[in-house]
């Protein structure tokens, strides 16, 4: 049974990929890297975004400056027509595999809220 599950799992990432939702994201993706500008302005985002999310995992303290560098860092990149784009279809995706997420641990939800 195992086997035939991880077949629908693989089964299901092929769906992914060949969903609408996902090739408009990478055609977007693909949009932002080829644009020299775009593609170092969305660099810089995702490095401060990911050293923001280490430095929380780790329980390091975020400074107010940090912050406020986030924070306008938020709103340059959104000013990018490109750029927001790929942040509009990137949401929809991390929507859609939540849904998907919330499917498949339906099972265990069930069983431990039956326990209480």
């Amino acid at each position: 049974m195992s086997d035939n599950l991880y077949d629908v799992a693989y089964n299901l990432e092929k769906a992914l990929r060949e969903s609408d939702d996902y090739k408009n994201l990478k055609q977007l993706y693909s949009d932002v890297n080829s644009d020299e500008s775009a593609s170092k302005m969305f660099e810089n985002f995702r490095n401060l975004q990911l050293n923001l999310q280490q430095k929380q995992m780790s329980g390091e303290e975020i400074t107010q400056e940090e912050i406020e560098q986030a924070q306008k860092s938020v709103q340059l990149v959104q000013q990018h027509e490109k750029i927001a784009q790929l942040m509009d279809a990137e949401q929809r995706m991390s929507m859609l595999i939540t849904e998907l997420n919330k499917i498949i641990m339906k099972p265990l939800e069930d069983m431990y809220g039956s326990m209480q």
